[in-house]
């Protein structure tokens, strides 16, 4: 289905849009137009990535016309050290944007997936470029069907509700709510963002996981959220372990 760009633009004047039909990565031209100088609250997106990133260096399956592939170039007073917070932030508003789109309640699976039905429907991935927060957002909006290799572990949208939903509504909620959760972090710090997210995820209190620390894998129960908005996980030594960086999945 064509993209209604115009319309898209009518609901967010002032802001600049970069819309492409087909693209490597939107983030990789996000953050050559911060790198320029480009506004806070740029939008580039596309219909198609051909090289669209996932966290970990890892690749997003990025399927023509079906999803909504954007990059949105934020340019916040707070510093790098809220970065874990911001990555926090966005997951909130991709979950909010999507329930005032299409009714739907997603769980979020620290520190940046978006789920429905345990299976990934969105991905957030923040990266800072120089004193801007580029912030990219990949969410299956109408995919009826995933490669072999993803169809155990990914969903849409679509294959959720039953239905197709239009992808200029959900960008128009994604930006205004990406705003919100960024006003809400930058005007009052940290701790509404981790209450939020800890009431919002399933995976943040009581839960059975395994981590992947890449050498080795941890097993044990989540305990919360620090105040750097990384994830406290009790192994089955009795240890306290904070996760800065690993995969984090559910015991089956």
């Amino acid at each position: 289905m064509v993209f209604d760009l115009d319309w898209v633009r009518s609901q967010l004047p002032d802001r600049r849009i970069d819309w492409h039909a087909s693209i490597g990565s939107t983030m990789t031209e996000a953050i050559r137009l911060a790198s320029e100088g480009c506004e806070s609250g740029t939008v580039v997106g596309a219909d198609e990535q051909t090289a669209g990133q996932g966290r970990l260096g890892r690749s997003w399956h990025s399927e023509p016309a079906s999803g909504l592939y954007v990059s949105i170039v934020l340019r916040p007073a707070f510093g790098p050290k809220t970065m874990p917070v911001t990555t926090l932030a966005l997951g909130l508003a991709t979950v909010e944007a999507i329930l005032k789109t299409t009714d739907l309640a997603c769980d979020l699976r620290w520190p940046n997936d978006v789920l429905l039905h345990r299976k990934k429907c969105a991905g957030i991935l923040a990266q800072l470029e120089g004193t801007a927060v580029i912030a990219g957002i990949g969410i299956n909006v109408n995919h009826a069907q995933f490669p072999k290799e993803l169809s155990d572990l990914a969903t849409s949208l679509r294959i959720a509700s039953g239905r197709a939903h239009p992808r200029e509504r959900l960008l128009v909620e994604l930006v205004s709510s990406v705003e919100g959760f960024c006003n809400l972090l930058q005007n009052e710090g940290r701790e509404p963002i981790l209450s939020m997210f800890s009431r919002a995820s399933s995976f943040v209190h009581g839960r059975r996981v395994q981590v992947d620390l890449g050498d080795s894998i941890l097993t044990g129960t989540t305990a919360g959220l620090n105040e750097s908005g990384f994830l406290v996980v009790q192994g089955d030594d009795g240890e306290q372990n904070v996760i800065v960086a690993g995969g984090v999945r559910p015991c089956s």
